[in-house]
C-alpha cells in the first residue's frame, strides 16, 4: 500500500526545535545561526548547512528520509523508505533568535501562528508493491498556510472574512491550500485539492 502519511502533531518539528509560543518584546539585536549560540531541542548547537538528519535551518528546508525528520524514531520505521523535502518561511521557523531564548523563533511578534503568514510545503515520494505485484511509484505535494486573523473555522474548514473556503484545517492554526498526488496504480494524477481562494503561499 502507499506509505505517505500526513504528519501528526506539529508536522516534522517535534524533535527539531522547541517552539516559543509567547509574545516577547524585540531586543535590540537578533542572534544568528552563524554565531554558534543557537540550540536545537537536544541541546546541540545549530550550524549552517545541512545537519546529519537533513535539516538546513539557515536555508529554511529539509531534504532527507521521512524518519530522519523525526530523528529516526522507532514509531516511523514503517515509513523509512519515504523521501521527504520540506520548505518553509521565516514565520514558520526563523533562522535567527530575536526574543533572546537561544532558539530559532516561530511566528515572531505574534501570540500564535494565526495571522503570522507562516507557510510550509511538503513533498513526499516513494514506491510500493500493489496487490498485483506491480511496483508503483508515487509522489505527493502539499501547501500549508497559517490561517489569517479574520478567518473562521467551521466544521473543519477555514474560511476567509467573506465566507469563502480557504482550506481544510490541520494542526489547529493551519489550512491546506493545495494537494497534488501522482500514483498511476491508484489512478491519481495531478491536483487533488485547490483552495477556492488561491493556492499561492504569499499574503495570507
Amino acid at each position: 500500500m502507499k506509505k505517505y502519511i500526513f504528519m501528526g502533531g506539529v508536522l516534522l518539528f517535534a524533535f527539531a526545535l522547541s517552539a516559543n509560543f509567547t509574545f516577547a518584546a524585540k531586543p535590540t539585536a537578533c542572534t544568528t545561526i552563524q554565531s554558534g549560540e543557537l540550540l536545537a531541542s537536544d541541546g546541540s548547537a545549530i550550524a549552517t548547512g545541512f545537519d546529519q538528519w537533513g535539516y538546513n535551518y539557515q536555508g529554511h528546508m529539509f531534504n532527507g528520509g521521512y524518519c530522519d525528520s523525526y530523528r529516526d524514531a522507532v514509531w516511523c520505521q514503517p515509513y523509512a523508505d519515504v523521501d521527504l523535502i520540506m520548505k518553509w518561511n521565516d514565520a514558520w521557523i526563523s533562522n535567527k533568535d530575536c526574543d533572546g531564548d537561544k532558539k530559532l523563533d516561530r511566528h515572531f511578534g505574534y501570540s500564535s501562528y494565526i495571522g503570522s503568514g507562516a507557510w510550509l510545503t511538503n513533498h513526499q515520494s516513494g514506491e510500493y508493491v500493489d496487490d498485483n505485484g506491480e511496483t508503483c511509484k508515487w509522489n505527493y505535494f502539499t501547501k500549508i498556510v497559517a490561517a489569517p486573523n479574520d478567518a473562521t473555522l467551521s466544521d473543519g474548514i477555514w474560511k476567509n472574512a467573506d465566507g469563502i473556503e480557504i482550506g481544510p484545517e490541520i494542526w489547529g492554526d493551519f489550512a491546506i491550500i493545495q494537494e497534488v498526488s501522482n500514483d498511476a496504480c491508484a489512478d491519481q494524477h495531478g491536483v487533488q485539492y485547490h483552495s477556492p481562494v488561491r493556492a499561492g503561499l504569499g499574503n495570507w
